[in-house]
């Protein structure tokens, strides 16, 4: 199924792709053409680190004040000791779209969570929980560590481990829960001919990894330059050492590590870095199954008009 009509333009655009790629920038500058044709636009977000209240820089959400006065949703709708999951984010996130539609703009979806942004294009259910089930694999994660429960799941489900990857030991649980519960692997939660939910134009930033690594590089470095370590003391008196989602995240760990005395600045740098192009690399390999994406180079002068002519708002 093409997620959109040839004729008419989609009810939404989503933009994606790798972290680094240019995807807050470019959907502003969407945003902004759009005005220029008297179209409305508003953006909500599909980065799950930035539904995070407080949790600003090493998230590289946008100061509201660089939002060039358009809408946002779905940003700071968490504290940092809540529990972000994509089930909570599919129904709120939708809604957004939803609501943004009946007003007469157009919604844009923007981010690099695959599963969050998944969640919203194509149309399927999350299965549920089972909290006994869960205890017992959150229990084998905090007496193991998630090598061994990663080597289970690589086992079971190769393609959910490869876009999960070996260090995420809260999606590791959650994908061992879904293969206990529903005898199915994770990944088939994504079907391999996905129904879209609404029609929609994806647009795809790419960038080739030998210049997006420094560029990611360079993000890092430049996320302790701005005041990370500051930002994450302010959390820690917020209670985010408890909890299981933002503590965790790339980087916020690493500065915790760093204010405890665990990693030193320059071995919390390197190895945010390096998680960091890790994690790159699975966002790549996430987006590039997306078989009906309009790929455009991050770096083109004229992927806005591009992307509105695959929108069908040329």
């Amino acid at each position: 199924m093409s997620p959109t009509d040839s004729a008419s333009p989609a009810a939404f655009i989503a933009v994606v792709g790798a972290t680094g790629t240019g995807k807050s920038a470019l959907s502003l500058d969407l945003a902004e053409s759009l005005a220029a044709r008297d179209i409305r636009a508003e953006i909500v977000n599909a980065d799950a680190m930035q539904l995070y209240r407080g949790m600003d820089i090493g998230t590289a959400k946008l100061p509201e004040a660089e939002r060039r006065g358009i809408r946002h949703h779905m940003l700071d709708v968490l504290d940092v000791t809540d529990e972000a999951t994509v089930a909570r984010y599919q129904p709120e996130a939708r809604a957004a779209v939803d609501a943004v539609a009946a007003t007469g703009a157009v919604p844009i979806l923007v981010g690099g969570s695959g599963l969050y942004v998944s969640s919203v294009l194509f149309d399927f259910k999350f299965p549920g929980t089972d909290p006994v089930v869960r205890e017992r694999l959150e229990a084998e994660l905090a007496a193991k560590g998630p090598g061994e429960l990663f080597r289970r799941l690589h086992a079971a489900d190769p393609i959910s481990s490869a876009s999960i990857g070996p260090s995420n030991g809260r999606r590791i649980v959650r994908a061992l829960e879904v293969i206990e519960l529903t005898g199915k692997p994770f990944s088939a939660g994504l079907p391999e001919q996905p129904r879209y939910w609404r029609p929609v134009t994806i647009i795809g930033l790419s960038t080739p990894r030998d210049e997006l690594v420094p560029r990611l590089d360079a993000r890092v470095t430049g996320m302790w330059a701005d005041g990370l370590i500051a930002e994450v003391q302010g959390l820690l008196s917020r209670g985010i050492e408890r909890g299981v989602t933002a503590s965790r995240a790339i980087g916020y760990a690493q500065a915790i590590a760093q204010i405890r005395g665990d990693l030193s600045e320059a071995d919390a740098i390197e190895q945010t870095a390096s998680l960091t192009r890790r994690y790159a690399r699975r966002q790549v390999s996430w987006f590039k199954r997306y078989a009906h994406t309009h790929w455009l180079d991050y770096d083109d002068p004229a992927r806005v008009e591009a992307a509105l002519n695959a929108a069908n708002y040329d």
